[in-house]
């Protein structure tokens, strides 16, 4: 199938399904007319980088997990390096939240201790 198909099956813009080929999530392959030409499992390829992507996980991480995934919403199986992968996500993960709990407390706090401007004092 050609790739205006693919994106009408999968809901996903040719634009978006080039850059996964850039990225090396997708790998069609090349008609002598230089068209790329998907295989009917890349459908379920495409679901299945869109739900790793819907993790968090950046497409880096994703070109070395999709080996080890099945079906559209992937089951992962434990290929070599996949639990310590996910494991330095997750720990990456929660040291960003970790962050932003900060940076939220501290915001908050500025708004609750912030003063109104002189002239609505004044009113």
């Amino acid at each position: 199938m050609r790739i205006g198909e693919l994106a009408r099956l999968t809901g996903v813009s040719a634009r978006l399904l080039r850059y996964y080929e850039e990225q090396g999530l997708l790998q069609p392959a090349r008609t002598p007319a230089g068209y790329r030409e998907y295989q009917e499992e890349d459908t379920v390829r495409v679901w299945q980088i869109r739900s790793l992507l819907a993790a968090g996980l950046p497409t880096r991480i994703i070109v070395e997990l999709l080996p080890c995934a099945t079906g559209p919403v992937p089951v992962l199986e434990a290929c070599p390096n996949l639990l310590a992968t996910l494991r330095g996500e997750l720990a990456d993960l929660d040291a960003r939240i970790d962050d932003l709990t900060r940076s939220r407390r501290v915001l908050s706090h500025y708004l609750a201790t912030a003063r109104a401007p002189r002239a609505e004092q004044a009113a």
